[in-house]
């Protein structure tokens, strides 16, 4: 219980010149239709109260804020040939496409989410503008026998504009009713789909609904072939699919799509316009 109390205590991390103040989320939606926006450069200004959500590859995102905040989600080191250092960094080791042992020592938050020294990881990173925080789950081994990793995984949400966007990592198994009361609901979610490496269909539907997303973004996919069996059964469940064609969307709480939606994002490198 120690660790998710935890969660709830800021480490009073100094703000950045940069920052804003963050608009409060309490996690709840209230929604009208998604923005659409051509693809921007990663290098242009993000609109007010709102965030833009980039499909770099495989895991990894880059979210950005009006303010110039900056994250990566299960950060690799290389995400293109650019001059460009995150805020902060997030990674999962499960598989070495989630994470890198030698991440740049010139950014600011390298926030790891597994277990060290058998401690689950523990942040909640107030940056003003953003705030980053973690709920572990475990690692578990493929087909029978082996040792599941204890908190070896770690769902990273992200509050920022008002939204609250989770990133599931490399989850393995249906959170616990206690991981779903520390997550509460995500408004926009970027899930593997990637047919029972990480979880099947129905779980994920399951998890879905729990979470109550308006927005699902799917990532750790295989090929056309498994990204289309996840939009099938999503389709089936009752989710609208929307093939963007672009690597980027830009949201915000008013405009949170009023039927829950599968964006389908394209992954791209940075690079330079």
């Amino acid at each position: 219980m120690f660790r998710f109390a935890a969660l709830f205590l800021a480490l009073g991390v100094a703000l950045p010149a940069q920052a804003q103040l963050r608009q409060p989320s309490h996690c709840i939606a209230v929604a009208e239709g998604p923005e659409r926006v051509m693809t921007a450069s990663f290098r242009d200004p993000v609109p007010e109260n709102s965030v833009r959500i980039r499909y770099v590859d495989h895991a990894m995102f880059l979210l950005q804020t009006p303010g110039g905040l900056s994250a990566m989600t299960d950060f690799t080191g290389w995400f293109g040939n650019v001059d460009f250092i995150p805020d902060v960094v997030t990674m999962n080791n499960a598989h070495s496409t989630h994470w890198t042992s030698a991440p740049d020592p010139a950014i600011p938050h390298v926030l790891e989410g597994w277990t060290r020294d058998g401690q689950a990881a523990e942040h909640y990173l107030d940056l003003g503008e953003m705030l980053v925080r973690n709920v572990p789950t475990d690692v578990l081994p493929r087909g029978m026998g082996g040792v599941p990793r204890v908190d070896g995984n770690s769902i990273f949400v992200f509050e920022v504009a008002g939204l609250c966007i989770g990133h599931l990592g490399h989850l393995h198994h249906e959170p616990t009713p206690e991981d779903y009361a520390m997550l509460g609901r995500m408004d926009v979610v970027m899930v593997a789909v990637d047919g029972g490496l990480t979880l099947d269909i129905g779980t994920v539907l399951s998890v879905m609904e729990r979470l109550r997303s308006s927005v699902v973004i799917p990532m750790h996919w295989f090929g056309r072939s498994t990204l289309d069996l996840f939009l099938v059964g999503m389709e089936e469940a009752g989710y609208d699919v929307e093939r963007t064609g672009q690597s980027d969307l830009t949201v915000s709480l008013r405009d949170l799509p009023d039927r829950p939606t599968v964006m389908v994002l394209e992954p791209q490198i940075l690079t330079e316009p």
